[in-house]
């Protein structure tokens, strides 16, 4: 697939590298420097390259979103129209401070999104997981058992191309349902923030999910 990716901080940054290493085209765009989104590029050690987000949406099977929730509305203006794109989201929507969610029970980050793209197709996707974690994980992808990742949203086809991203990930994707249950899942991400970052071990952690009485 050919994957953009919009926000190329840590999560953007990291995953964009993980998909290039996966066997995706993949193009770096929205980042402080052209420089960095270079640098990025030549260190995927795939098929990548740096470019605008204009750039990075044009033919793009997929797209990850992948910044800051104030910074939502300039990066989806530079990316231009996104009629029938799917978009991955992993934006968290945080206060300035990223001390807490500015959208939640009654409505959800990645469904404000979907408002504010509606001929889109978005997926709530990686924002339950730290980026620390992300190259372990992927470097473990041929053990039998992966870590759990849960993703959400409307549109059967857009969350194929969401599993398959999170497949070639490490992950083993856990459909959690309609774009609606992000209001779970985006709390749920804050939750292992919490474990990760306040916690003993250290942010190199993930989750799985077993099923028992079968």
């Amino acid at each position: 697939m050919r994957v953009g990716i919009l926000g190329s901080g840590l999560m953007g940054g990291k995953l964009g590298t993980i998909f290039a290493r996966a066997g995706h085209d993949v193009v770096f765009s929205y980042a402080r420097s052209s420089e960095k989104l270079k640098k990025l590029a030549r260190e995927a050690e795939g098929n990548a390259r740096a470019g605008t987000p204009s750039e990075a949406a044009t033919d793009a099977d997929a797209l990850l979103l992948a910044v800051h929730w104030s910074r939502i509305d300039d990066v989806l203006k530079q990316a231009g129209d996104l009629k029938g794109k799917v978009i991955v989201t992993c934006s968290l929507p945080m206060d300035t401070g990223n001390t807490k969610l500015i959208v939640a029970n009654t409505s959800s980050g990645a469904e404000e999104l979907a408002k504010k793209v509606p001929r889109a197709h978005v997926v709530c996707a990686f924002n339950s997981v730290p980026s620390e974690v992300l190259f372990g994980v992927y470097g473990a992808r041929r053990k039998s058992t992966r870590p759990s990742l849960v993703y959400c949203g409307d549109d059967k086809r857009a969350k194929e191309v969401a599993a398959k991203l999170i497949d070639d990930a490490g992950f083993d994707p856990v459909d959690a349902g309609p774009l609606q249950i992000a209001r779970y899942t985006e709390p749920f991400a804050l939750l292992v923030a919490q474990l990760a970052y306040e916690g003993e071990g250290g942010p190199e952690l993930a989750y799985r999910f077993e099923r028992f009485g079968r």
